[in-house]
């Protein structure tokens, strides 16, 4: 029944509101990431299709005081929890 109501999610997503790839509707629901067989919890914006993720940098931040990004490539699974 709630599988109905959630968006289908999209190739390329990001947290950051400011993106061209954020989807409001997609952060109602509880998102998980795979990546090469592990679940991930730190992804700040990942492409399927592409196979990467961008995970914070410890705890670098940019000159906004935003985390400095890394990306990872791999096997990127993203699915509703």
């Amino acid at each position: 029944m709630t599988d109905a109501i959630r968006p289908e999610l999209p190739d390329h997503l990001s947290i950051d509101p400011r993106s061209p790839h954020h989807v409001a509707a997609v952060f109602e629901h509880d998102i998980g990431i795979r990546f090469n067989g592990k679940e991930r919890f730190d992804v700040e914006e990942y492409c399927v299709s592409e196979g990467w993720v961008k995970v914070p940098a410890g705890k670098t931040l940019d000159r906004k005081g935003k985390p400095l990004l890394i990306k990872i490539k791999g096997t990127v699974e993203a699915y509703y929890r």
